[in-house]
């Protein structure tokens, strides 16, 4: 069996490790914490691929480096990330409930009032790190939608799968699924 998959991100070549998520599929784990040059070179060619918006959301937590870094190349002053768990900080919070490809159990995303408020009739760009099953995207999506914001665009580094075939996201590389033996489906 195949251990890795080399692909080029933004330039940049790396090994995807092969991770078993089922008897007969694998999956390419990306993973950008760590990787200041992929994370940076992503996040530039996404800014170029962007649509006009006022402000952007990501999940908690590999979307925070990119984020971070999009919002710095592009002059932006602000983002927005939905937490996996409320804060002491948080006030008069929005939530919505998420099952990744990623995580074994159901999670919460949790979008702080002073955050949903910023949001509220703005143009909001949703941006990850990978988008497989759009479970996280339909999270952010309805966290955006609760907080009265209008979705301008929808972004990721990678495609897996049949996200890859969605028009409504724009995205920098495929990324198959893979069978047991570590071929590309």
């Amino acid at each position: 069996m195949k251990e890795y998959y080399r692909m080029t991100i933004a330039g940049c070549e790396r090994d995807l490790p092969l991770c078993p998520i089922s008897d007969a599929m694998n999956i390419g784990a990306f993973v950008i914490f760590g990787d200041p040059e992929l994370t940076t070179a992503s996040a530039a060619a996404l800014v170029e691929k962007a649509p006009a918006h006022d402000v952007m959301i990501t999940a908690e937590s590999k979307g925070i480096p990119l984020i971070c870094e999009m919002a710095r190349i592009a002059g932006e002053k602000r983002y927005i990330l939905a937490r996996k768990a409320p804060k002491l900080y948080m006030r008069d919070l929005f939530k919505c409930e998420v099952r990744s490809i990623t995580t074994d159990h159901v999670q919460t995303l949790y979008l702080d009032g002073g955050d949903a408020e910023f949001m509220r009739g703005k143009r909001v760009l949703i941006v990850d790190d990978v988008i497989s099953t759009g479970e996280s995207l339909r999270a952010l999506e309805e966290l955006v939608h609760q907080a009265g914001g209008n979705i301008v665009g929808r972004m990721a580094i990678l495609a897996e799968g049949e996200a890859a075939e969605r028009k409504d996201i724009i995205f920098l590389e495929k990324l198959p699924l893979f069978n047991k033996e570590g071929n590309p489906i």
